[in-house]
């Protein structure tokens, strides 16, 4: 089991020069933080901390795969992650995280940075991620046509050889009826 502690950041600890951390990004780690979209990882995560003048500079880079479901057949697929970000540290009184910036108390400047770690690869994730064509189980492909395929659905919503549900016949009707008295007028 991964414990999040060892994501602890503490700045005391830190020289003037700039450190770096690097972690092995598992299973163990998406399951302690309960994120149900990521089902599988191996990444390597590596966080590199800048001290500044007015606070310290945080440059996340993380590198791997991730398995996540695929939004066309809901099949765990693999996805390659590539991902930076960067985030600015300050000490101040008490915590704060304005999504720009993150203030930490200076009695204790300790940060967990796991949240961070895993917001990074997440925001990598593309909005629509499918299996490579062909690649989606072919029970569910064989229900995945689209409308330009042969087979597809017509204009009408109503696939060549299938009979339509009445009811939608019945509202088409009076779609069809509106568009005629439409075109009297």
């Amino acid at each position: 089991m991964d414990t999040l502690s060892r994501y602890k950041i503490d700045f005391r600890d830190l020289s003037d020069e700039p450190t770096a951390f690097t972690w092995e990004l598992r299973d163990s780690f998406f399951s302690a933080l309960d994120v149900q979209d990521i089902q599988h990882g191996e990444l390597t995560a590596t966080l590199r901390v800048n001290k500044k003048a007015a606070g310290f500079r945080l440059l996340i880079h993380a590198t791997g795969t991730i398995q996540i479901p695929c939004d066309r057949c809901l099949e765990p697929m693999t996805q390659p992650i590539d991902a930076e970000d960067s985030i600015e540290v300050r000490l101040g009184d008490t915590f704060d995280d304005d999504g720009e910036r993150i203030i930490i108390p200076e009695d204790d400047p300790v940060l967990d940075v796991s949240w961070n770690l895993y917001e990074t690869i997440a925001l990598a994730i593309p909005i629509f991620h499918v299996h490579p064509e062909g690649e989606c189980p072919e029970e569910v492909s064989q229900y995945l046509v689209a409308d330009d395929e042969p087979g597809g659905s017509d204009s009408e919503g109503a696939t060549d050889n299938q009979p339509t549900d009445s009811r939608w016949d019945a509202l088409r009707s009076l779609l069809g009826d509106s568009e005629h008295t439409n075109s009297q007028s």
